[in-house]
């Protein structure tokens, strides 16, 4: 017999159960529910409160610590209103000239909340009433990776989790930034210190015709049931440090901007107040092809009197970093801090180098280096104070990744990176980097802290070398030469490399690309400005320049050979330990640059390119060849004049090649 309040199975004639099975009988008081004795029961009513209890509310915010004075600080509630108050404002139309009713979370996971009416007050709804007005629009504010992984999951066709834990995602139909699409509004402000005209990035577009656009996206926006809206930092320097807000569409491009701007604290973000920039995202919506200026239905537009940047029609997320770093550009100079598209480690005695390098020179290779800090890998500032990495992250090619070839990018692909544009298996989810099926620019952007020697905060005192790679395919440039403070100046501002060029009946040729700062499509100012900084700040702190040719030598590609990645590592090593600063140099003809007559570990013959070629005559005309190029590049920046008499100018001109 079973004891009170037990179960017990009964046998015998009279109570067996349906097929002759015994009875099962309960013993004691019956309360209508079976209650598993070794927890107590859950205390809700529903389903949806049991799943409430799942998610944990995230930590208050950051306590105002101190004496309470007679004006208390703000309440959470309040500043949840300030918060959307600021987004709202954001989001406003410059012809109804108020923003939408915007609300916090999810609308999938929340009601829509109700607003009272007075029926003794009788309002005449105004002209500029529209649907979109009578709305409320869903703020996701600042989510957290594993919140936007949900929202990409759940709404983003193309989205996935790869076998290590990154989300896959498609950026539509543009794979690449639009460079022939991206316009500056040339304004009272632009006029007289942008780089307008031959030569430059900067498209102009007039102010009416950025605000056509801009109304085109923010009313896109706005009927949209939900935004994603990012509040974070440009620059790691906290004085100069810029605040920007990106409202987007796409839980994607939500989670690249998380990554790859400077990810704010609970404390920053009660603090945050209004942006210094704003970019209002409508990628997936195109641009009106008759509005003026419109050539496509492709559109990234910057308003520097505004502070704001529009993007339409494309669904590309790095059109939002390097819009960024554009306006950096602009932004830093004017507080007399260098914006530089450069690499930079620093080492354990806290000696910097900054690396600039087109695609193809090595710069993330050289700058990558186990025995130093990483400071950033793309985007520097050099103040006053010395050099900060601009972003929060690294945003990496991905064709033809390997474990073996990039084991720390190959690690940094885990759960909060963002892929974009890469094939996998369907099954496994296992990316092959080898496969270009949709692009050859597939990309990674991770958090910089998921690069192990990182250096965070992201801050270095002042460099003590700047390295300025060249892949020369000519073959005739020097494996390294040091350089004067002019030749720096005029280097930096040629922006030079050489890329192999198709095959064509069976022959290859090298074909010279020039990038002035080596980085053209994203500078705002003059290249000579920003050289002319570049030259003060070395010359305060006494920076050595150098030039590394990580291409050819003993001829051009296809009868030379590359040099050993081996060999330029010893170089840079030399530089870093500057052992290099105390060997002996020589000068090469033509372009005039020292160049040593020994580096430990690297074979004398090819220091001097001409030791290395057999034919003599063949590398004359080939160095030749190449001065001519240079010459002709650098037509287009001898009619800005910069120093007193134009002595600087004059100065930077003749660092060139002679012949």
């Amino acid at each position: 017999m079973a004891s009170k309040g037990r179960l017990s199975i009964e046998s015998g004639n009279g109570s067996a159960g349906q097929n002759g099975l015994a009875k099962i009988q309960t013993r004691g008081p019956t309360t209508g529910v079976c209650h598993d004795d070794s927890s107590p029961p859950v205390k809700v009513q529903t389903i949806d409160e049991l799943h409430s209890l799942q998610r944990k509310k995230s930590a208050p915010t950051t306590p105002i610590n101190g004496v309470q004075t007679a004006f208390a600080p703000p309440s959470e509630e309040e500043r949840h209103n300030q918060q959307l108050q600021s987004i709202s404002a954001s989001l406003a139309s410059l012809t109804r000239e108020t923003g939408p009713k915007v609300v916090r979370g999810d609308p999938a996971r929340a009601e829509t909340p109700r607003i009272s009416h007075d029926h003794h007050r009788h309002v005449t709804p105004a002209i500029s009433v529209s649907d979109s007005s009578l709305k409320f629009t869903h703020v996701l504010y600042n989510l957290s990776p594993a919140e936007l992984y949900e929202q990409a999951l759940m709404y983003e066709k193309g989205s996935f989790i790869t076998s290590t834990g990154a989300l896959a995602t498609l950026s539509g139909a543009k794979t690449g930034r639009s460079p022939k699409d991206k316009r500056v509004v040339r304004d009272e402000t632009t006029e007289n210190e942008l780089w307008w005209g031959e030569g430059s990035p900067n498209i102009e577009m007039d102010a009416h015709t950025f605000l056509v656009n801009r109304e085109r996206a923010v009313d896109y926006l706005n009927s949209l049931d939900k935004v994603f809206v990012n509040d974070q930092f440009l620059n790691w320097d906290p004085e100069n440090r810029i605040k920007v807000r990106i409202v987007s569409a796409r839980a994607y491009h939500s989670l690249f901007m998380h990554n790859m701007c400077i990810r704010p604290t609970p404390e920053d973000l009660e603090n945050f107040g209004t942006p210094d920039f704003t970019i209002y995202n409508a990628g997936q919506f195109p641009c009106n092809r008759y509005t003026h200026y419109m050539t496509s239905s492709t559109s990234i537009d910057i308003n520097l009197s505004r502070r704001e940047m529009v993007i339409l029609g494309t669904q590309y997320a790095g059109e939002m970093k390097k819009g960024l770093f554009s306006v950096m550009h602009y932004l830093m100079p004017n507080r007399r801090i260098l914006s530089l598209h450069s690499g930079c480690n620093m080492g354990k005695d806290d000696d910097v180098a900054l690396f600039f390098g087109l695609s193809g020179t090595g710069k993330t290779t050289l700058s990558t280096d186990h025995n130093r800090y990483l400071i950033g890998d793309d985007e520097q500032c050099w103040s006053d104070k010395g050099v900060s990495n601009i972003e929060g992250g690294c945003y990496a090619k991905c064709i033809d990744l390997s474990r073996e070839k990039e084991p720390d990018i190959w690690n940094a692909i885990k759960f909060g990176t963002v892929l974009e544009n890469v094939v996998f298996d369907e099954h496994t989810r296992e990316v092959d980097y080898e496969d270009k099926s949709v692009t050859e620019n597939t990309r990674a952007a991770y958090p910089i802290e998921y690069i192990p020697n990182a250096k965070i905060p992201c801050v270095a005192p002042h460099p003590k070398n700047v390295i300025l790679l060249a892949c020369d395919a000519f073959g005739v440039l020097p494996p390294v030469s040091k350089l004067t403070l002019v030749q720096t100046m005029y280097h930096f501002i040629s922006g030079y490399t050489a890329l192999v060029a198709g095959t064509e009946e069976g022959i290859k040729e090298p074909k010279a690309t020039f990038s002035a700062c080596f980085g053209a499509a994203f500078i705002m100012l003059h290249p000579t400005k920003y050289a002319a900084m570049l030259a003060e700040k070395m010359q305060k702190h006494g920076a050595t320049g150098w030039l590394v040719n990580t291409g050819w030598s003993g001829g051009s590609y296809g009868s030379g050979s590359r040099i050993k990645l081996a060999y330029t590592r010893k170089i840079i090593d030399a530089i870093h330990s500057s052992s290099l600063l105390k060997a002996k140099y020589k000068k090469t003809e033509m372009f005039g640059l020292e160049i040593p007559t020994e580096v430990e570990g690297v074979p004398a013959e090819i220091l001097d390119p001409v030791n290395a070629w057999s034919d003599k005559k063949a590398y004359n005309n080939t160095l030749m060849k190449l001065a001519g190029l240079f010459k002709n590049n650098f037509e287009v920046f001898v009619n800005h004049k910069i120093g007193q008499d134009d002595k600087l100018t004059n100065e930077i001109l003749a660092a060139g090649p002679s012949y």
